[in-house]
């Protein structure tokens, strides 16, 4: 039976090779991107295409209907920004705030909803979060913006794999430092690699790790 994927946010980097390997295995896959050149990717790749803009409230709300009685194998939440490259306590302006907070904490609290009725009996739904979130992991307070809005997705994550607990196993991921253009050319591993990783943790998933925060490799990550 063939698998049936959705991937949120699958213009570039991780998404788009989440795309790609997943296609090479036989899914089917339905990604979104935000412009028609993200769009043009996915028909190269043969996935089916939706335009998506996380950002925006509309754009969000747009997704229901194109996904209306598919039953989504896993689903993956890739979308998301960086940010200022500001660090505690320099404080971020308003727009700053505005720009990381809705598009890696709203856009999660608007899509993932959606998706209730999407998923298949014993899906898998994957949010990309990022070990910089981690409260109990902190060591230093570089890019202190992007990690309360991965710690705020981490929430978002946790409470909706209680509503989901018994239908669908719902995880936390770190992708790891990856030579993408938020991690940069000098980052530890190359994309293929992280996307082969968790693409291999989602698929070793059980109900048992529903609600956890995992690293690419499958290791647990203190929240």
């Amino acid at each position: 039976m063939t698998k049936n994927v959705l991937v949120l946010g699958a213009s570039r980097g991780i998404g788009l090779e989440l795309v790609r390997q997943q296609m090479a295995d036989g899914a089917r896959v339905v990604a979104t991107a935000r412009d028609d050149a993200g769009l043009q990717r996915l028909r190269d790749l043969g996935a089916v295409p939706l335009k998506l803009d996380v950002a925006s409230a509309a754009g969000c709300a747009g997704l229901a209907w194109p996904i209306d009685g598919e039953q989504f194998d896993e689903a993956w939440l890739v979308a998301g920004v960086y940010g200022p490259r500001s660090s505690a306590p320099e404080t971020p302006t308003e727009a700053e705030f505005d720009d990381v907070m809705h598009t890696n904490v709203l856009a999660a609290m608007r899509l993932l909803p959606q998706l209730t009725d999407a998923l298949a009996t014993g899906a898998k739904l994957a949010v990309l979060s990022s070990i910089m979130g981690s409260i109990g992991q902190r060591s230093n307070g570089d890019g202190w913006l992007y990690r309360a809005s991965k710690a705020a997705l981490n929430s978002v994550l946790k409470d909706m794999s209680i509503v989901l607990n018994g239908r669908a196993t719902c995880v936390a991921l770190h992708p790891g430092w990856v030579q993408t253009e938020m991690g940069g050319p000098g980052a530890a591993i190359t994309v293929e690699r992280s996307v082969a990783d968790l693409r291999a943790t989602v698929a070793a998933l059980t109900p048992a790790h529903n609600g956890r925060f995992l690293n690419h490799d499958g290791s647990p990550l203190p929240w």
